[in-house]
């Protein structure tokens, strides 16, 4: 069973209505377990979102019957976004997941006015007894990309469409670079910020003015496959971002990094229905599956294919580190000395730039 709720648009799927309150005389203990999601852009993003709600309907497939999910898309990061949470707490969800960094202080403001109830918070960094927080290793993948990106690029310039400028992103961006780095060391990446996760027209936009300032390789932490038919259309390469977007620009879709959250939400789902549920704080990557590469493009060569896999290899057996040193930011201070690998303290709290990250 699932409930839809578009935020903003304050409408509702069909049955919605129907589902959110418990019926009438059913007795909790049989009613289904209740799962909600907080999602920032719409389900058919073909990005962050759409991957989440991917993992969502992996547990109604897992759980069929037994749950119950609801969620509601397009909820505006900030003070606004407690509503909604709100709204799924009330609906008689038991675990809810909200899945965008800036849901972090609503999720807990939410979280103590429910007690008895079970949340957890994507990208963040605050925990309670009943608050959880989940992520992905994202930078991983990027390694891989930016290994092909140096492979590949002949301006030896990438560009480089991000959201917001918090660790997340800012470390995505420097592995990119780095990794490239290794193949390239004069390889650049030119930086504009859409202060977006989705607007496709906004991305477009981007992925044009990166390609006329020379970028032949781009790519994005922006969830539209808009800048990706924009470097179909000028005849670059492009990445994909959260999922294989390669339907979107067959060309030049050269890979893509893809976001698996199904086997995380079966867990924890189980979990919570059998009792055996803690707060606690999961970043995984490569080795854990919840970070994976979508199939290369033809058009990747066999030396970028190399390259690429031996850095997946290198970051699962644990030989590889995307950050390791020595390792000095833009403005030449020393952040890891030599052979020295970057904590996860240091990633979670990245503010700075790597050299040849024009941002």
């Amino acid at each position: 069973m699932t409930s839809i709720i578009t935020r903003r648009r304050f409408t509702f799927g069909a049955g919605a209505a129907a589902t959110l309150p418990f019926a009438a005389g059913r007795a909790l203990a049989q009613a289904p377990f209740g799962v909600g999601f907080i999602y920032v852009g719409p389900v058919g993003d073909h990005g962050w979102t759409w991957t989440h709600d991917q993992g969502r309907k992996a547990l109604e497939k897992e759980y069929g019957d037994k749950i119950k999910t609801s969620f509601i898309e397009n909820v505006a990061e900030g003070p606004d976004a407690a509503r909604a949470i709100r709204q799924l707490a009330q609906a008689g969800n038991q675990l809810i997941f909200t899945t965008s960094f800036g849901f972090m202080n609503p999720t807990i403001q939410v979280a103590k006015q429910f007690p008895k109830l079970k949340f957890e918070h994507a990208t963040g960094y605050q925990r309670a007894e009943n608050v959880a927080t989940y992520n992905a290793r994202f930078y991983e993948g990027r390694a891989v990309i930016g290994t092909i990106a140096g492979h590949m690029s002949k301006s030896g310039t990438a560009g480089y469409i991000a959201s917001f400028p918090i660790p997340e992103v800012v470390m995505g961006i420097n592995a990119f670079t780095l990794a490239a780095q290794k193949v390239n060391p004069n390889f650049k990446t030119k930086v504009i910020w859409a202060s977006t996760w989705y607007d496709p027209a906004k991305e477009a936009d981007a992925a044009k003015a990166l390609i006329d300032q020379g970028c032949d390789i781009i790519t994005q932490h922006t969830d539209s496959a808009a800048a990706l038919q924009a470097a179909e259309q000028r005849g670059v390469f492009a990445f994909g971002q959260a999922s294989d977007m390669s339907a979107f620009a067959p060309k030049a879709h050269l890979s893509a990094i893809v976001d698996d959250w199904s086997g995380y939400y079966i867990r924890r789902v189980k979990e919570a229905m059998d009792g055996s549920w803690k707060s606690g704080d999961v970043w995984g990557g490569i080795k854990d599956g919840m970070v994976k590469l979508a199939p290369y493009n033809a058009a990747v060569t066999p030396a970028a294919r190399q390259a690429a896999d031996a850095v997946q290899k290198g970051i699962v057996d644990g030989s590889l580190h995307p950050f390791t040193g020595e390792l000095k930011d833009q403005k030449g201070v020393q952040r890891l000395k030599a052979g020295e690998k970057a904590s996860d303290e240091m990633l979670s709290k990245m503010d700075w730039y790597v050299d040849g990250v024009q941002a």
